[in-house]
């Protein structure tokens, strides 16, 4: 009876061996196992005659012919990476569905729910921006929000990054159109954060001056505004060089549940004063004619992109730390909510103050008015109290400043990390210093300050949220399954709704509210 043949693997103690075996790499095979027998141990002449074959030739016509089925597959391989962009192992996450969220919501209701809302409302007469201001937030903002998870999830790269990854290299240009924003935008965040921290040491040593608008001069220009505004920088960097755990994260758990404290108990103690419900007429009352104002749809769509943190690059940005189990409905959502919360409360703590103090006629006089001099002013009439409400109406603007420009600083440092190699202490340095000097321009200028307010967050937000509907509306490929992974079920059902509003309705609104934008960043730029 013919002896069987032994098993390939039958005696091969190495386990590099084996894997060779498997790759048809058998050109220096171990020796055949010997096959006990009661005379001792013999070979097995069929086994010989097998293993000289393969030394003539076999193994060499086997590594040949084994060959191309490994390059193709090792082909397929490199290709489902690149076209998924797989991140390297080592890239950083969120450590806590919390953190990611309060991480969101920090850099959402930033200072522009403190500092622009109130007099953007003030300008659109009160309710009618609210209204306006609402629609364009859930109708767009919220879809574009997923939109930008949806990328920054599949790619796990930064916003440059992510966009080459997703839409090509031409997409590219649209990152770097995200990284010229973020950055415009906290240069000068940075400055009126300054001016926050200055107004609330005021409350703390010598108290709010009478003058306020003389104030408001000295603070908001010259030596002083620098050095505030360099001090406002190194606090961020600060936070941001500790990485996404230990320093973003860290930071919103702490920051953001003040916020709200010190919002909520400003709000119940506004609603004391005696001219509190004019305020709230004011605030609440909408206008018609008003609301069909091209200029204050165009005012409240860009307010809504500015305070949800969308067409920046942020929530692509930190979207790559989050991992696939996430629900981006669920998060998009609280997210939206809350910044929303968080402007509507800073109105209720905003309006009764200024009405209840007979400040009314201060409203929209100016752009920074509401913030710098008219509340000021007020907590100057009301003395010792007045000490202690400013102090802290300014430090909850310094800490939803503080969390807003983080999250602009992420998107440079992650920048510089993922295309550059570069080290996050050292891309979060790097990033800080030229924000600094960018900074001072609009640190000794108000002019040059209201110019890049209008380009950056009027203007180039809009377009950056504009190029986000075309790349996930037409370019990208399957971003409903993206949303799908991690939804829930109520969730995966509204995804063709979230897709028909991002693919058709947003991008034709987005072109229309960006001609405007245009129109007015010209006005403001002429003089």
């Amino acid at each position: 009876m013919p002896s069987r043949a032994p098993s390939l693997s039958a005696g091969w103690g190495s386990g590099r061996a084996r894997v060779r075996v498997r790759r048809g790499i058998v050109d220096n095979p171990p020796a055949e196992p010997e096959r006990a027998t009661a005379g001792g141990p013999r070979r097995d002449p069929a086994s010989d005659r097998r293993r000289a074959r393969d030394l003539a030739g076999g193994g060499v016509r086997r590594r040949h012919s084994h060959a191309p089925a490994c390059k193709d597959i090792r082909s397929r391989t490199r290709h489902l990476n690149q076209a998924h962009d797989t991140p390297p192992s080592a890239r950083e996450r969120f450590g806590s569905r919390v953190g990611f969220v309060l991480a969101a919501v920090g850099s959402a209701v930033g200072l522009g729910n403190m500092w622009r809302f109130p007099y953007q409302t003030a300008e659109g007469g009160g309710a009618a921006f609210l209204v306006a201001y609402v629609c364009m937030a859930f109708l767009i903002g919220v879809p574009m929000m997923l939109a930008e998870f949806a990328v920054g999830r599949r790619a796990r790269r930064s916003a440059i990054g992510a966009l080459r990854a997703v839409g090509g290299k031409r997409w590219a240009a649209a990152g770097l159109l995200f990284l010229v924003t973020s950055t415009v935008i906290m240069a000068y965040l940075s400055v009126i954060t300054g001016w926050a921290l200055r107004y609330a040491l005021d409350g703390l040593t010598t108290g709010f001056h009478a003058d306020a608008a003389g104030r408001y001069e000295s603070v908001a220009s010259g030596p002083s505004a620098v050095v505030f505004h360099l001090a406002s920088i190194g606090a961020t960097v600060g936070i941001v060089a500790f990485g996404v755990r230990r320093g973003i994260e860290r930071a919103s758990m702490l920051l953001m549940p003040l916020l709200f404290l010190l919002l909520i108990g400003l709000a119940i103690w506004a609603a004391t004063l005696p001219g509190a419900a004019e305020g709230y007429r004011f605030y609440l009352s909408p206008s018609l004619n008003e609301l069909l104002d091209p200029v204050v749809l165009q005012g409240a769509a860009a307010h809504a992109f500015y305070s949800l943190s969308v067409g920046m690059g942020i929530m692509v940005t930190y979207s790559s730390y989050l991992s696939k189990r996430t629900n981006l409905g669920r998060e998009s959502t609280v997210i939206a909510l809350s910044d929303f919360s968080v402007a509507f409360v800073a109105g209720l703590v905003v309006f009764p103050i200024v009405f209840g103090l007979g400040l009314s006629e201060d409203v929209g006089e100016s752009t920074l008015g509401v913030l710098f001099i008219s509340l000021p002013s007020a907590f100057a009439q009301m003395e010792a109290m007045g000490r202690i409400v400013g102090t802290l109406f300014f430090s909850a603007v310094i800490v939803a400043a503080i969390t807003s420009a983080v999250s602009l600083l992420e998107v440079a440092a992650s920048i510089l990390i993922d295309e550059w190699g570069w080290t996050r202490r050292r891309a979060t340095l790097a990033s800080g210093l030229l924000i600094a000097a960018i900074g001072i321009a609009p640190a000794l200028s108000l002019g040059a300050l209201g110019i890049m307010d209008q380009v950056a967050a009027e203007l180039l937000t809009v377009l950056g949220v504009l190029a986000i509907a075309v790349l996930v509306g037409w370019v990208m490929k399957h971003p409903g399954e993206e949303l799908r992974i991690g939804a829930s079920p109520r969730f995966a059902r509204l995804i063709p709704t979230a897709r028909f509003l991002i693919r058709y309705v947003a991008p034709p609104l987005l072109a229309y509210v960006s001609w405007i934008a245009l129109r007015q960043t010209i006005r403001v730029i002429a003089g």
